[in-house]
């Protein structure tokens, strides 16, 4: 794990469900019950560790001037008062929709077809791209703020 453990103590699998629900819902036209439920079981594996990690390397990328505890501690700040706030809603790009097919994958909603792509080296390649960029709005989602 590359991340500190406190991280996933703070971004729970809700916490993200809720950042990542209104750029989900608006993707693929769904309501945002139907959103949280989906992301909610693709992020039960190991997409929310691989997604935590990203996180956390843009999030030390950024800071030069906060150590990892001072920047568990802005996460912490950051959803002390609402945790739950929804997200706002990401531009889709490349990277965003190869995360969402990724999602929709653990979520068991994508054709096999899409399987198949997201398994040849492209789409394995498309794959980390869209974590990282997916991991980038949720490090700023999670340190939005004071």
């Amino acid at each position: 794990m590359a991340y500190p453990p406190r991280l996933s103590h703070l971004a729970t699998r809700s916490v993200v469900v809720a950042k990542l629900t209104p750029t989900y819902a608006r993707a693929h036209h769904i309501d945002e019950n139907e959103a949280a439920q989906r992301l909610a079981t693709a992020l039960q594996g190991q997409l929310l560790p691989s997604l935590l990690e990203e996180a956390w390397r843009v999030m030390r990328g950024k800071s030069k001037r906060l150590d990892d505890e001072g920047l568990v501690e802005k996460v912490a700040t950051t959803l002390r008062d609402r945790p739950m706030r929804p997200g706002r809603v990401a531009e889709l790009t490349p990277g965003w929709s190869a995360f969402l097919v990724l999602a929709d994958l653990e979520a068991g909603t994508a054709s096999e077809a899409a399987r198949r792509v997201m398994e040849s080296p492209e789409g394995r390649q498309r794959a980390q791209d869209g974590l990282a960029e997916v991991g980038g709005f949720l490090a700023a989602e999670l340190t939005r703020g004071r």
